[in-house]
């Protein structure tokens, strides 16, 4: 039994970015006490809202540097969280595919782990993660005789190196929008205990249709209609595209352009595959947002306002993300639109540590002797879990 065990919540965050992730997990009762990001605009979003934050290359941060910050010694940490980026370095050595978690950051958000032993970690990621196959080194430098070197995919190599270190797992993706955010959003969630305590993923809050209007999915109108004549900081578009946009309806896109104009409007794109969804999007108040972009004034990632002929500003990008009225962005407008746009939703975060402290307080599961009507109840829970898997 470690010190502190049962009475603490403290988190430590790797990877922080602007917080989403901590937002939420501090809304669900959790105390996150320190945050590391390596951007420097990150480092001082976190600082102006008056976090401590170790900034710099996590490469070059030892773990005791963290525990030294938060007055926590090994085992104590409730929490380690973060979204360490999977891709590789290119120079991660011959031995190291492309697209191998082992030559990239993911290792050392396990070195973290495995030092520090937080009772429970939680892991988010772009959801192509679950289908990513592991890329071999170059023919003349692979060794068929080494296991490493077998075909196989990413998250067999993340799931198994969790696993060496003792830690129980579940994970699959997760929809912002299910979960009160109004975006449609696919995470990859991974969550482990180290005392192979029965985690489980958050299961849905919110849904398409609902006798509660409480209950069901969250639109862009809800979040931001309030903010219409309040531009703001924004990103700007040139008069070109703004021509363009003018003739677009509420929910529409480049499709909606006239035919005539179209290929002009689009460009050297006019002939790629592709959807081309993002080009001159412009959403709808009466739907949840599509996926927040990093740049919604660039040409194939817009992300336009409902009924003003500009994209979405600052402020309400940070709505649909539900991050909190008072809480500031540092850095360049474009730097603010990335710090968002790569932010986990506040709603999806809360979701996730309300997960991790029902596990905690073992209160998750009504236990009953007996279950009338058992099967529809079944055919439910096995509809809301779909689409998670879990490991040990």
């Amino acid at each position: 039994m470690y010190k502190r065990y049962d009475s603490n919540r403290d988190v430590i965050s790797l990877f922080s970015g602007a917080m989403g992730l901590d937002i939420g997990l501090r809304q669900a009762g959790l105390n996150v006490v320190v945050g590391q990001d390596f951007e420097p605009a990150c480092v001082e979003t976190m600082k102006m809202n008056g976090h401590d934050v170790l900034g710099g290359d996590i490469r070059d941060i030892q773990p005791e540097q963290l525990l030294e910050m938060t007055g926590l010694k090994v085992g104590e940490p409730f929490l380690i969280c973060g979204g360490p980026p999977c891709q590789p370095f290119s120079t991660a050595g011959k031995r190291m595919g492309i697209n191998d978690p082992r030559g990239s950051l993911f290792m050392e958000f396990i070195r973290m782990i495995d030092y520090i032993k937080p009772r429970f970690f939680i892991m988010e990621n772009v959801k192509g993660i679950m289908s990513s196959p592991l890329k071999h080194v170059p023919i003349v430098e692979r060794d068929e005789n080494d296991p490493e070197q077998k075909l196989g995919m990413v998250l067999d190599v993340i799931l198994a190196e969790f696993n060496k270190l003792g830690y129980k797992t579940v994970y699959g993706i997760l929809d912002a929008v299910n979960y009160g955010v109004p975006q449609f959003r696919e995470r990859f969630v991974l969550v482990g205990s180290r005392d192979h305590e029965d985690v489980f993923l958050p299961i849905p809050t919110h849904f398409q249709m609902h006798q509660n209007p409480a209950y069901r999915w969250r639109t862009v109108g809800e979040a931001i209609k309030d903010l219409e004549n309040e531009e703001g900081e924004c990103g700007k578009l040139t008069t070109e595209r703004k021509k363009y946009l003018r003739m677009v309806p509420e929910g529409g896109n480049w499709k909606s352009l006239p035919k005539e104009v179209v290929p002009a409007a689009m460009g050297g794109a006019y002939e790629s595959g592709g959807g081309k969804v993002g080009f001159y999007r412009r959403l709808t108040y009466s739907q949840p947002s599509p996926t927040i972009t990093t740049a919604p004034a660039q040409k194939a990632t817009m992300l336009c306002h409902p009924i003003k002929d500009r994209p979405l500003s600052i402020h309400e990008y940070a709505r649909i993300q539900q991050f909190p009225e008072d809480w500031k962005f540092a850095g360049t407008t474009a730097e603010k639109y990335k710090q968002i746009g790569n932010a986990v939703p506040v709603g999806l975060a809360k979701a996730i540590g309300e997960a991790v402290i029902a596990v905690a307080d073992k209160n998750a599961v009504v236990e009953t002797k007996r279950f009338r009507g058992t099967g529809i109840h079944n055919r439910i829970k096995n509809a809301l879990e779909l689409g998670s898997c879990s490991g040990e």
